[in-house]
């Protein structure tokens, strides 16, 4: 009974503040993870929503549905970290004794997280309005993600919440204080910017289904000639206008060869790498992990992500260990 566990939750009843909120705080939190393009971001900005909730709740009018007042408050409180935020400077290279080719050139995000597939799961209890346009797993594709973050902050607001929520234009204009005028202005420019981000070849149409047996067996093949340090079986997995990147790393491959001169340098000097898979952005991953030498353990050195295009990869991101933990991945696996 939402008008009960509210008159409780205003009382001080922390349980019912958690019954109230509980049911919103996994899509809340991949609502901030659109919005900041990072993991950790989202978690800290999901807090503060949470705490922003608890001390206003005597100004929740019911005008609204609790679920749309948090994301009115998500929504502010991500903006609000976006103007307060200083810009982070990007990595240097940083794996020991290889030395990588000249990039074709430099990235625009770098400090891009990806998100667990195991949260992506149910984190939308309610369905999109009707006025949604993006599909659930395109909206959290790292393509779609790394297009968000080169918007304006506003447009990046009003694009989610118009067109992956689905919220009328009204009610944005009121989450961000302000008209509907500015809000379709807003969408239209956000509109324009993400068509010339975002892929619009059609292989998408064509692209095995998630966990299909088509991909499972592209992504497969991918791993054998990974581990095998089979840089010509690689690449011929890969589209022509394959790229690279590393974030928080700016430096980029583009296309097949550029490409093949990375990874021969990656894989050179006797390197083995070990690959566990798992999911990331609604895509194939794997945790990456380097034999070590002198003992033979495996350490992780990182995270991959593959984008499928038709019956090939067209992307490779790579993250760093760090990110590990977040998939239920171990920082070492023993030698074998």
């Amino acid at each position: 009974m939402p008008s009960e566990l509210i008159a409780r939750a205003r009382d001080g009843d922390d349980e019912a503040f958690r019954q109230l909120t509980e049911p919103h705080r996994r899509e809340l939190h991949m609502h901030c993870y659109r919005m900041l393009g990072s993991f950790q971001d989202a978690e800290d900005v999901l807090q503060d929503t949470l705490l922003a909730a608890w001390r206003g709740l005597d100004r929740f009018e019911g005008r609204s549905t609790i679920r749309t007042w948090l994301y009115r408050i998500a929504t502010n409180q991500c903006l609000n970290a976006i103007r307060s935020a200083s810009r982070r400077p990007a990595k240097e290279w940083d794996v020991p004794e290889i030395e990588p080719p000249e990039p074709t050139r430099h990235g625009e995000v770098v400090w891009l997280q990806p998100y667990p597939d195991v949260l992506v799961d149910g984190a939308i209890a309610t369905p999109p309005g009707p006025e949604a346009r993006y599909e659930q797993t395109e909206s959290i594709s790292l393509a779609f993600v790394t297009a968000l973050q080169i918007l304006p902050a506003r447009q990046r607001a009003v694009l989610i919440l118009r067109e992956v929520l689905g919220y009328p234009a009204t009610e944005v204009a009121e989450t961000i204080d302000s008209s509907v005028e500015s809000v379709n202005s807003a969408l239209k420019r956000a509109r324009a910017t993400l068509q010339r981000r975002l892929p619009s070849d059609g292989t998408a149409d064509s692209s095995p289904a998630p966990t299909s047996p088509a991909e499972q067996a592209l992504v497969a093949k991918f791993a054998r000639a990974y581990e095998a340090g089979d840089i010509d079986a690689l690449v011929a997995l890969l589209t022509d206008d394959v790229r690279v990147s590393m974030p928080p790393m700016p430096l980029e491959y583009l296309g097949r060869d550029a490409v093949a001169g990375f990874y021969a340098a990656l894989m050179s000097a006797g390197r083995e790498y070990h690959l566990v898979p798992t999911r990331a952005n609604g895509q194939p991953a794997f945790g990456t992990y380097l034999r070590a030498p002198t003992d033979g353990i495996r350490r992780g050195i990182g995270l991959v992500v593959l984008t499928v295009a038709g019956d090939r990869i067209s992307a490779v991101t790579r993250f760093e260990n760090t990110v590990l933990p977040w998939f239920g991945l171990p920082r070492s696996l023993p030698s074998s």
